[in-house]
């Protein structure tokens, strides 16, 4: 099976749709998330086939036990449970960049799809970038989405994703242009939704969420880019770091450095750490996170208050040190003002 990474999708044997999680898999596995279920009443439909779209890590894990348990693994280098599925089971695997292309050449376009490629194509002639380092992901990529879905685009390769990022820059401070950024009603209706699992203060969501420029609205319909490193830039191999969870904690940090900040997976080097809950340690080093939502949370030289699950790394035979990982429910991370 050729690399899969963030971004992609891989669908089981079992008709299960699994958005692909991470650059490093293990051998055996993609790790995956939950996305879309075969269900008859599903709102979403393919063909002949309705799917339900699942929001939430606890309804995906159960529906994982009754269906397909062996898509629910411990895995020794996270040191967790995770969703994934196992290589023997994948029955198809979708490219974000092939499906673009398939876009570009096919006819008959619904207007959701007409305007991926619009953007797609937008922000590949403003930065500057090849082509086959754009792609669509989501729910246009596995063909389950409907008119009132976001435009998701993914970007591959550092190069690449700082010039994309700079290039929507632009267009969003143009004044009367085709991006833009989400006014108060957009804002608090994606509130609604985030703080489920992220609670935060609207104040606070709305000032950190109003400078981000990797989702908004473009032509009146909401997108969100991810960014992600090509696999060629990644040094290490899966088991070269080894992760031993310790429990929630709660921190106060300065970010010393955000130079990672617009990627999936995110990091934000740290310093002058206080711990407000759990337990204390004194070489916390970095925040974390597989989510998108956590990108592009902090700036450096920032003061940022963080909750989330503490974790030992271990670097080869040597190098320990802690970090504070983001993505359950309950995680956040606010910055202060002033």
């Amino acid at each position: 099976m050729r690399p899969v990474t963030e971004g992609y999708y891989v669908e089981s044997t079992d008709g299960l749709i699994f958005a692909v999680k991470g650059l490093l898999h293990p051998p055996e596995a993609v790790v995956a998330y939950l996305r879309y279920a075969p269900d008859p009443d599903g709102e979403r439909r393919r063909g002949d086939i309705g799917y339900r779209r699942l929001y939430h890590f606890e309804e995906q894990e159960e529906l994982l036990l009754e269906r397909c348990p062996a898509c629910l693994f411990f895995d020794p280098v996270f040191g967790e449970q995770l969703q994934g599925v196992p290589k023997e089971r994948i029955g198809l695997v979708y490219d974000p960049c092939l499906k673009l292309a398939e876009l570009r050449w096919r006819e008959g376009l619904d207007e959701l799809e007409e305007k991926a490629v619009e953007f797609a194509g937008l922000l590949r002639e403003r930065a500057g970038v090849l082509e086959e380092s754009v792609g669509v992901s989501g729910s246009i990529l596995v063909g389950l989405h409907t008119p009132r879905s976001d435009v998701d685009i993914v970007v591959y390769g550092s190069e690449h994703c700082r010039a994309v990022h700079r290039a929507l820059r632009e267009l969003i401070d143009e004044a009367a242009g085709e991006v833009r950024r989400l006014n108060e009603e957009e804002m608090r209706q994606l509130y609604a939704f985030r703080s489920q699992d992220t609670p935060m203060g609207f104040e606070d969501f709305a000032r950190l969420e109003g400078r981000k420029v990797i989702q908004g609205k473009f032509q009146g319909c909401g997108y969100f880019i991810r960014f992600v490193r090509a696999l060629s830039e990644v040094w290490e191999n899966y088991g070269d770091r080894r992760y031993t969870p310790f429990g929630p904690v709660a921190v106060e940090a300065t970010v010393s450095d955000a130079s990672e900040a617009i990627f999936t997976p995110c990091t934000y080097r740290v310093e002058d750490v206080r711990f407000i809950d759990g337990p204390e340690v004194g070489d916390l080093r970095e925040i974390a996170s597989f989510r998108g939502r956590f990108c592009e949370q902090a700036e450096e030289g920032e003061r940022v208050i963080a909750r989330g699950k503490l974790e030992r790394v271990v670097v080869g035979e040597g190098e320990v040190y802690r970090r504070l990982l983001l993505g359950g429910r309950g995680d956040s991370m606010t910055v202060k003002v002033g």
